[in-house]
């Protein structure tokens, strides 16, 4: 189950304890809250937080504890719950489970790989064989995806759940976004200039390339030219003058000889 499945499916849960808050008053909100965190499915609970009906209640002696318990299943982790125990409503088994489950989900928020022995104090869990089973049943939920690793005692997280955002947190996750952005431009502005400047590098070298290309044929041309004149120069030689009319004479000789 993807983070959107999960989320659609939990709204749907959820929907039946909107549709009661509009009609339950006063303090029966306070059972109300802690049915919908017992609720199978519902890990999403910012509509109901966010009801004016429930708003309304929420300041009522009776009902403020139990709307800070919804408040802290919204983004809290069960070390806050146990920080501010004295002041909350007491959970239930599958409430305690549920904030578990939660919990790892933001702790992964800082890193997709959690020892086990980070997580058996973070959850305040004495047996790895407990640790697992929460783990295995919050995959199983839909809640995070990932891979047990016994041998390295540790869990690998793949996805998670979306929880809601803490007050402020919307404005810094806004910062961190903008700020990534402001590096993805610059990071384009320096990658465009880069292959900019191998497009010019590789123009310089092409046109070095055909300009080598005429020099040498030039370089042949003249080798050709100056062989062809100095045959031409052979011939014309005063030596190979003297050689043809050594020859003539010769010839002359042994015409005169003959006529004799």
């Amino acid at each position: 189950m993807n983070e959107t499945s999960l989320t659609i499916s939990s709204t749907h849960h959820l929907q039946p304890f909107i549709l009661l808050s509009k009609s339950v008053k006063g303090a029966a909100h306070a059972k109300l809250i802690m049915d919908a965190l017992d609720a199978p499915g519902v890990y999403v609970f910012s509509e109901l937080y966010e009801s004016p009906n429930v708003v309304q209640a929420s300041g009522l002696p009776e009902v403020k504890p139990y709307y800070a318990l919804l408040e802290l299943f919204l983004y809290g982790t069960y070390g806050e719950y146990m920080a501010h125990a004295s002041h909350l409503p007491a959970l239930t088994p599958k409430q305690l489970i549920k904030l578990k489950h939660l919990s790892i989900v933001t702790l992964s928020e800082k890193s997709r790989t959690l020892k086990y022995q980070d997580l058996l104090g973070y959850l305040d869990i004495s047996t790895i064989r407990e640790l697992e089973d929460l783990i295995i049943d919050a995959i199983y939920q839909g809640i995070l995806t990932g891979k047990l690793d016994q041998r390295r005692q540790e869990l690998q997280v793949n996805t998670t759940m979306g929880r809601d955002l803490r007050p402020g947190q919307l404005d810094d996750l806004v910062g961190r976004m903008t700020a990534w952005a402001d590096q993805a431009m610059a990071l384009t502005t320096c990658l465009q200039q880069t292959a900019q400047n191998v497009a010019t590098q590789v123009q310089a070298n092409e046109a070095a390339k055909a300009q080598y290309t005429i020099d040498v044929d030039a370089v042949r041309q003249g080798l050709h030219t100056k062989q062809v004149l100095d045959v031409d120069m052979k011939k014309d030689s005063p030596a190979r003058q003297n050689e043809f009319f050594e020859t003539d004479r010769g010839r002359a000789k042994k015409r005169q000889v003959m006529e004799k």
